[in-house]
């Protein structure tokens, strides 16, 4: 299974790739912009895309209703990843069709596991 990470914060991408390669076993790709990363999911077809919420140029909301109007990859589940987690912007970021959302800080070493139970039973 593949996993696309999508963050500018080159830390934040390196903790989720190390954890979801070496915890959760899965081949992660990551992109740094939000554009980068739906051109990527495009070429990709990754099985998840961990996506953040706050990014310069394309937000995460815009990279997620891009994702979704291209019927390449609007079958892909997204997570995102933020540090806001007031319960009104988790239930926003939710409708907007993500399969959940995790906050920032999280734990390196349950991630793998939190995804793992965001995703859909097909995954």
């Amino acid at each position: 299974m593949t996993a696309l990470v999508i963050d500018d914060d080159d830390d934040i991408r390196l903790v989720v790739k190390m954890s979801l390669r070496l915890i959760g076993g899965l081949d992660v790709v990551e992109a740094s912009s939000g554009q980068e990363g739906v051109d990527l999911a495009v070429r990709v077809r990754p099985d998840i895309i961990m996506l953040d919420v706050m990014m310069p140029g394309m937000d995460g909301p815009t990279v997620l209703h891009q994702l979704y109007n291209n019927p390449v990859t609007s079958g892909i589940p997204v997570i995102f990843l933020t540090a806001k987690a007031m319960p009104g912007e988790i239930g926003r970021l939710k409708d907007l069709g993500a399969v959940g959302v995790l906050t920032k800080p999280f734990d390196p070493m349950q991630l793998a596991a939190d995804v793992q139970a965001l995703l859909p039973a097909s995954h």
